[in-house]
């Protein structure tokens, strides 16, 4: 089966080296070509490629853009990026806006003939330093959250947290082993902090953060 490629970069030097490379494979074959990220999706909903290689840096509207809007308005296209960056911040906004692969510029003819043959086929696939990265970004530990409530003492947010719960000054003090007077006191020191009028807007924040569960 032959596989329609779609080409969308600014600069002619790689739109002509692609072009070269399509000719060349008896199973590729090149329906369009766009030099602007609206050309790009254009060209997806009027030439219904199998693929569309797309750079990222173009003219009008940027690549992770286009791909986005091709995935909205012709989500049968598969998008293969290939670009000069390979930042984290490049990666993920095109992974984020759907595409299905993605190359760093310098990449072997045979590197981009097999990445088009495996976008096309529904496969997912990334270079080596840039599968290195996504690799390490969800292999990494998540990061703990921040506590709710930073401007609280740890105290603070014990006494928050029933509060929330629904319990009044007395059963707070008795679950915390504190007299009423302390837990009266941490009571004015959290609303004066959460800038509260009283009770019922602190028990609303702390539980539109989590608390009192």
């Amino acid at each position: 089966m032959t596989v329609r490629v779609a080409v969308a970069d600014d600069h002619p030097v790689v739109r002509d080296g692609l072009r070269a490379l399509l000719a060349s494979l008896p199973t590729m074959e090149l329906v369009g070509e766009a030099t602007t990220g609206r050309e790009a999706v254009r060209c997806a909903v009027v030439h219904r490629p199998d693929v569309l290689v797309m750079d990222l840096r173009m003219p009008d509207l940027d690549g992770a853009t286009a791909t986005a809007e091709i995935a909205r308005v012709a989500p049968d296209v598969a998008v293969l990026v290939l670009t000069m960056f390979d930042d984290d911040e490049s990666v993920f906004a095109a992974m984020r806006a759907g595409a299905r692969g993605y190359l760093v510029k310098g990449a072997s003819q045979e590197e981009i003939r097999r990445a088009i043959s495996a976008v096309a086929a529904g496969e997912a696939i990334f270079g080596p330093g840039v599968a290195r990265r996504v690799l390490s970004f969800f292999a990494a530990p998540p990061r703990a959250a921040a506590p709710a409530f930073p401007e609280l003492t740890t105290r603070e947010r014990e006494v928050l947290d029933l509060i929330a719960a629904g319990l009044p000054n007395a059963a707070i003090a008795t679950r915390l082993g504190l007299s009423v007077k302390t837990i009266g006191n941490n009571t004015s020191a959290i609303f004066a902090k959460l800038q509260v009028a009283g009770r019922a807007e602190a028990i609303i924040r702390a539980r539109d953060a989590g608390l009192g569960r």
